[in-house]
């Protein structure tokens, strides 16, 4: 590896996936304003959406939730259009 390129500042990050609750520990440089209790211990929190517990690819289950309810968002900017193609 090149010298001097890398951080040096990586400690233990809790990752909590927000659709269903599960924390994974690892080592990260990320920064954050939130913590969360593990075991006794409080690390940084990052809250992600979706991570391999809930992703439907790992867990085999075809139901994605949408959570910034991006489709309702497309359908909605897009409703005119739809309805002209369809006449």
């Amino acid at each position: 590896m090149k010298k001097e390129i890398h951080p040096e500042n990586y400690r233990v990050v809790a990752f909590k996936d927000m659709s269903n609750g599960e924390i994974y520990l690892t080592k990260s440089t990320v920064n954050s304003k939130e913590t969360e209790v593990v075991d006794g211990v409080e690390y940084p929190l990052i809250k992600v959406e979706i991570s391999s517990s809930s992703h439907p690819f790992y867990t085999g289950k075809m139901k994605l939730v949408d959570t910034a309810g991006r489709v309702d968002k497309f359908m909605n900017r897009y409703k005119k259009h739809m309805d002209s193609k369809k006449k």
